[in-house]
């Protein structure tokens, strides 16, 4: 959520923020609002004030014996009045607040506008593999080598889903294992959170009430509102650790790492570039999250890309790092980097990893705050999360590059000691 304050005191300095996502909200109509509304609310204020003193006069007469008709009648007649003014005032908070949930954030200043066309790669490690034999694409290998068991996975879920077999789920799972590792050693608490979450999750990650409808849901409310649904990534349940609690700064940064299913209604097709295990509803992810003081955030973005970069760099995996343009930018987020693998059968770039800092958003709407060492008014924290990693993508690029004229594929070392092979090799030559 944006800071209120903010846009009463530079409404412009928003609207231009929003427009770098084409967003053009009606920042005049919404300050005509918000003063009514404080009016409104002002106005409620007198009233119960007057409500108060009217009480108080009822008892000292009371006290003395003396006539209350007077005062009750007023106190009626107020009672109508503030009744009337009460309800005004739910219906401007609720407009109010309508608003301000549907303002996305405000990219940083040195995020630039537009959508995908304009994100620009910032980093590239390594070369995409040159292959003297026609390579395969990550569909084949997986089926040549019985990783993964793409029609058994229809069968027992419908598209979208799979199921990893053999050295394929030793493989995931060396992965998954690799990553924590990597991120306890880095001192990151370990989390294993609920898969089903409530409604105030999603609020606070800023995912409802605009993508509702992108999760699945266990509990529909009043309205089709989800009560509970199914976590589209960690970051839905991290962030909401300290939801309503204000932490003291010498804790801070709070380091959490995840591991969990991730669940989303992912459009599919039979394309490769959507083939295999790229997209579908159910893929494993390890997730970072940091809360960390303002002053602090962009060391804690800088040094959660470098952890994401590392893991890629230890596959041995050609990738390249693309800061996002504000519109291809979670809503959110204020600013994000991908890590992006190359896949050779598609002569393109996928993400294994968004590295976000979403400021303040996320802790205003969650009411995440911390309080100075050193005294004073408590303020908001800053949330940041990256993926680290997630497997699905990572498997495609693996098997890929790392794939050999015979159809076998070489095992990135840093996993071996998961018990897997040197080499990956057909599962019926």
């Amino acid at each position: 959520m944006l800071d209120v304050t903010l846009i009463r005191q530079h409404p412009d300095q928003v609207r231009e923020g929003l427009r770098k996502r084409a967003v053009d909200a009606d920042i005049p109509g919404f300050l005509a609002l918000d003063a009514e509304f404080r009016e409104a609310r002002a106005g409620v204020e007198r009233l119960r004030g007057e409500r108060r003193r009217i009480s108080a006069e009822i008892a000292a007469r009371r006290r003395t014996d003396a006539p209350v008709d007077e005062p009750r009648a007023a106190a009626k007649a107020l009672g109508d009045r503030l009744a009337e003014a009460e309800a005004d005032l739910t219906r401007l908070a609720a407009r109010h607040q309508e608003f301000l949930d549907a303002l996305p954030n405000l990219p940083d200043d040195d995020v630039v506008a537009g959508g995908k066309e304009n994100n620009e790669v910032v980093r590239s490690v390594g070369a995409p593999p040159a292959f003297a034999f026609p390579a395969r694409d990550h569909v084949r290998l997986a089926q040549d080598l019985g990783l993964v068991d793409h029609r058994r996975g229809t069968d027992l879920a419908g598209s979208g889903h799979w199921i990893y077999r053999g050295e394929g789920a030793a493989l995931e799972w060396a992965l998954l294992n690799h990553f924590l590792d990597a991120h306890r050693r880095a001192g990151y608490e370990f989390v294993l959170p609920p898969h089903v979450l409530t409604y105030e999750a999603g609020y606070t990650a800023g995912q409802f009430p605009k993508f509702a409808g992108d999760v699945f849901v266990v509990e529909e409310g009043e309205g089709g509102r989800p009560e509970r649904f199914l976590l589209p990534t960690a970051e839905t349940a991290l962030v909401n650790l300290h939801r309503g609690e204000t932490l003291d700064e010498r804790e801070l940064p709070r380091r959490y790492v995840a591991y969990t299913p991730c669940y989303r209604r992912e459009g599919g097709s039979h394309r490769t570039a959507e083939r295999g295990t790229l997209r579908g509803h159910q893929f494993n992810k390890v997730e970072l999250f940091q809360f960390a003081r303002p002053q602090d955030s962009d060391a804690a973005h800088r040094e959660l890309l470098t952890r994401a970069q590392e893991l890629v760099a230890e596959l041995g995996l050609h990738h390249r790092v693309t800061k996002l343009a504000a519109e291809d930018t979670s809503p959110a987020q204020a600013k994000t980097y991908d890590v992006e693998v190359w896949l050779p059968s598609l002569g393109t770039y996928t993400e294994v990893s968004s590295v976000s800092n979403a400021r303040t958003y996320q802790a205003r709407r969650g009411g995440i705050r911390y309080r100075p060492a050193g005294g004073g008014k408590a303020a908001y924290v800053h949330t940041l999360n990256a993926s680290g990693l997630a497997t699905s993508r990572l498997l495609p690029a693996i098997l890929e590059q790392h794939q050999r004229a015979d159809g076998t594929v070489v095992v990135p070392e840093v996993l071996r000691r998961w018990g897997l092979p040197e080499v990956l090799r057909p599962a019926h030559p």
